[in-house]
C-alpha cells in the first residue's frame, strides 16, 4: 500500500530566526485533499557528556513555551546549509559547558515531532572529557548540573526529565552499552 501524501500547492506564512512555517495543500493516498501545517528546522544536534567516573554532564535553563526550568543535555541547532554535525555537537558542548570530548560517538538521529515539523536532531555521546571555559550565546543563560548517569536514568524513569533528546540519548546509550 502507498502511504505517499502528495503536495500540491505551499504558502509561506512566518519566516523566524529558527524555523518557517508553511501551509500545503496536498492529496491524501486516496486522493482526497487535506491541509498540513509544516513547521521547517534547520535541525540540531544534542550531546551526552560522560566522563571517565559515569558522571554526566547537564544544563539547567528556562525554556519559554513551558514555562519552565528544564534539565537537559547540552544542545543546539544547526547553522542554515550544511554543517558537520559532529562539529556542531563539539562547539555546542564547548559553548554550553566549556568541555572539550577526545570521542564523539553518534547516537544517530531522531525526528521530534514529525508530525508537523521536518526537525532532525542528531545525538552524540561525547568521551575522554577535558574542562575549559563556558561561552554561551548572549541570550544563552545555563547552569551546569553534574550527577551520575545512574542518576539521570533514575530521574527520567521518574519522569522528572522531560526533554526528548536527552531521555533518547540516554537510551541510546544504554541500548549501546556507553
Amino acid at each position: 500500500m502507498d502511504l505517499t501524501e502528495k503536495r500540491v500547492n505551499s504558502k509561506y506564512i512566518f519566516h523566524g530566526k529558527i524555523m518557517t512555517v508553511r501551509v500545503d495543500d496536498a492529496l491524501l493516498p486516496n486522493g482526497e485533499p487535506c491541509i498540513r501545517e509544516v513547521c521547517e528546522h534547520p535541525g540540531g544536534v544534542g550531546v551526552l557528556a560522560i566522563d571517565e567516573n559515569r558522571i554526566v554532564t547537564l544544563v539547567r535553563q528556562y525554556r519559554y513555551p513551558y514555562a519552565e526550568t528544564t534539565l537537559e543535555i547540552p544542545a543546539g541547532k544547526l547553522d542554515r546549509g550544511p554543517e558537520n554535525t559532529e562539529e556542531a555537537g563539539r562547539r555546542e558542548l564547548s559553548e554550553e559547558t566549556g568541555l572539550t570530548a577526545g570521542q564523539m560517538i553518534s547516537l544517530g538521529e531522531i525526528w521530534p515531532s514529525p508530525g508537523f515539523m521536518d526537525e532532525r536532531l542528531h545525538l552524540y555521546c561525547a568521551k575522554d572529557l577535558a574542562q575549559g571555559e563556558c561561552h554561551p550565546d548572549d541570550d544563552e543563560f545555563v547552569e551546569i548540573v553534574r550527577m551520575p548517569f545512574e542518576e539521570l536514568c533514575q530521574r527520567i524513569a521518574s519522569g522528572e526529565i522531560h526533554d526528548a533528546k536527552t531521555v533518547a540519548a540516554v537510551g541510546k546509550a544504554l541500548i549501546m552499552g556507553l
